[in-house]
């Protein structure tokens, strides 16, 4: 098949890694494992790094041998780009190569305590004291306050850093440095997209910040080496791609981005994951928002290329509530089903779903928030509360797309979409439904991952892919057109955004979610 690129993509929930033929941008051959979530406490979720790890090996071994049974040689690969999920926040030991605690999961609630000190030591309490130099507020979500954690509350984290023995990293760094050699020369690195999500790294400067890092009180000792997210990083020292190439690093939605070439200031993607994330590029300069959304770094697609920067809305629960159907209320057996279920009743009978889990994120950023299903009544079935929960991420997406308009001041004609929940038509079909305009969605759904890929070929010294002069890569789309009248959807919208405040609060009245976060 001549020249092949892989792609590790490391997500939430899962890690997977393929192989695109460049010529086409189809996937030749592809696997996934699954990644188990721990939830010791009420609002804590983490995950371990050495099963992330572990997951990304199998998945080379896997990919690499269903190749072998087509046939196609492993050495036609000749890059390996990682997309992966973002502001997790891991410490390892620099000498041994072991964890020094679980990986905090970027949707972890545990440290709102450690963000009310932070906010308070500011002069006006402001939670955006941060904004002009990182285009995020102070919260849960970002890795900083992760990492201030681990340094308050694990013995472990604290001794190895005053021993100068810890290395900190998103998990894009853990995995570079552990297929690179680990404690045998691993690359310590990271790319500009992570660096921006972790509220140490100036977006203006595209550096880590002197100051940035003394207001949290970390030793920048620890941080890995910023680098473009185009170049080469290091070679593969172990498994089946040995001496292959790392050539690409993306946070998941900037790979996502990449992967739905949206290389215009305007162009936007939503990738409905984990969680949900929406982005639209903004050009080379950073645009700040007035309405609760973040500005972050979009790419810098090679050393001597332009940095590019976008507007993004964070939801943190979009799949996760089919996960959260499945394991917690077992109303369904995999996530196939839930479609079957909405499509059974074609409506939500007026139960709405809030499912703010942790909290609530753009254009909130309300951590009291938790979830709430409401308007239930004696008719109310399991098949209602499946279509609520698809609705809920439907209305998610419609506040964060208002107020990306609001911010950009341009108005979206349609929606480029992206990630799992694509593959659920119901879904896909009410989000057309409650924003008004079209939605589409490319006949290959895996844009993450082709993302990665594609910043590992066009590197140089990989010369695989010239993503600009090569035209579209994705050539087949399907479409949602609405099939409601406006003044439906927008009543139906005013009563989310009512749920939406009957959720807020909760976590400020002393309950067990509150003395969680608070241990």
């Amino acid at each position: 098949m001549g020249t092949l690129v892989g792609a590790i993509d490391q997500g939430t929930s899962s890690t997977r890694f393929l192989v695109f033929n460049p010529k086409t941008s189809e996937v030749v051959a592809q696997h996934q494992v699954e990644i188990a979530q721990h939830l010791p406490m009420a609002g804590w979720v983490e995950e371990d790094p050495k099963e992330i790890l572990h997951s990304v090996l199998e998945c080379i071994e896997k990919t690499c041998d269903k190749l072998k049974q087509l046939g196609i040689s492993t050495s036609s690969i000749k890059a390996i780009g990682v997309s992966n999920q973002r502001e997790t926040t891991i410490m390892w030991h620099k000498f041994t190569g072991l964890p020094l605690y679980n990986a905090i999961v970027w949707l972890d609630l545990r440290t709102q305590s450690t963000v009310e000190k932070l906010i308070n030591q500011g002069p006006k309490r402001d939670k955006n004291i941060l904004q002009a130099q990182t285009g995020l507020p102070i919260s849960t979500y970002f890795s900083a306050v992760k990492l201030r954690w681990l340094l308050d509350n694990v013995d472990a984290v604290k001794g190895a850093v005053a021993n100068n023995q810890a290395l900190f990293g998103t998990v894009d760094s853990w995995l570079i440095w552990c297929l690179t050699g680990a404690n045998n020369g691993g690359v310590h690195c990271t790319d500009v997209t992570n660096a921006s999500r972790t509220l140490l790294f100036n977006i203006n400067t595209l550096q880590w910040d002197p100051d940035l890092c003394k207001f949290f009180d970390i030793p920048m000792s620890i941080l890995p080496e910023v680098r473009s997210s185009s170049e080469i990083y290091g070679l593969i020292k172990c498994g089946a791609l040995t001496n292959v190439p790392i050539s690409g690093c993306l946070g998941d939605q900037s790979a996502a981005l990449v992967g739905q070439m949206c290389f215009k200031p305007g162009e936007s993607k939503n990738t409905y994951g984990t969680g949900c994330f929406l982005l639209s590029n903004t050009g080379r300069k950073p645009v700040m928002s007035q309405h609760g959304l973040l500005t972050t770094i979009a790419y810098k697609l090679g050393k001597d290329q332009p940095t590019f920067y976008a507007l993004e809305g964070s939801v943190a629960i979009g799949g996760a509530v089919v996960r959260w159907l499945r394991e917690n209320l077992r109303i369904i057996n995999s996530a196939d089903e839930v479609e079957k279920l909405a499509a059974s009743v074609g409506s939500s009978h007026g139960c709405y779903f809030v499912p703010a889990f942790s909290g609530l994120y753009a254009p909130y950023w309300e951590p009291s928030a938790r979830g709430i299903i409401c308007g239930i009544t004696q008719f109310t079935n399991r098949n209602h509360i499946a279509f609520a929960a698809l609705e809920s991420v439907a209305f998610q997406t419609r506040e964060l797309l208002e107020a990306m308009n609001k911010d950009s001041g341009i108005t979206q004609i349609n929606l480029r979409v992206d990630g799992g929940m694509t593959g659920n038509k119901i879904m896909m079909q009410l989000q057309s439904d409650i924003l008004g305009i079209p939605v589409v969605k490319p006949a290959m759904a895996e844009t993450t991952a082709l993302g990665a890929a594609m910043a590992a070929g066009a590197a140089d010294g990989i010369g695989v892919w010239n993503l600009f002069d090569d035209g579209p890569l994705i050539s087949a789309w399907e479409k949602f057109e609405p099939q409601i009248e406006i003044e439906e959807s927008n009543k139906r919208f005013d009563r989310w955004k009512l749920a939406v405040q009957k959720s807020m609060g909760w976590a400020k009245h002393g309950d067990e979610d509150s003395e969680s976060a608070e241990s």
